[in-house]
């Protein structure tokens, strides 16, 4: 997606401690609380439109919103990749890896022999 000379943004979602170290490192962020919870979606699809490389988003914001998170990251030049939270992993983004690779290199890279 990115070309020579050109920057792909990246962005992290969810609430305040979970997006807290990527501000840090200077990766967008967008705190997500009660107020704009409903607005998950759009938001997604906001970042996919405005061309960013990857968004970071809280599991549980991923469990709750999967449907449009799948959607962008299946049609939109947009890798979203679920982040555990400050309370620990949900599982889900490493199930969401296996799941990518799988279909990229066409069998499970992950499983244990």
């Amino acid at each position: 997606m990115a070309t020579k000379g050109m920057e792909a943004p990246m962005a992290a979602l969810g609430s305040y401690d979970s997006v807290l170290p990527f501000q840090a490192i200077g990766i967008e962020t967008m705190v997500v609380n009660a107020d704009n919870r409903a607005s998950v979606p759009q938001i997604v699809a906001k970042y996919a439109h405005d061309r960013y490389a990857v968004l970071f988003i809280e599991e549980s914001l991923y469990a709750d919103f999967r449907e449009a998170a799948d959607e962008v990251n299946e049609s939109e030049d947009i890798s979203v990749i679920p982040i555990p939270n400050q309370t620990g992993s949900m599982g889900i983004g490493v199930a969401s890896l296996r799941e990518s690779a799988e279909r990229a290199v066409g069998m499970d890279i992950f499983s244990v022999k």
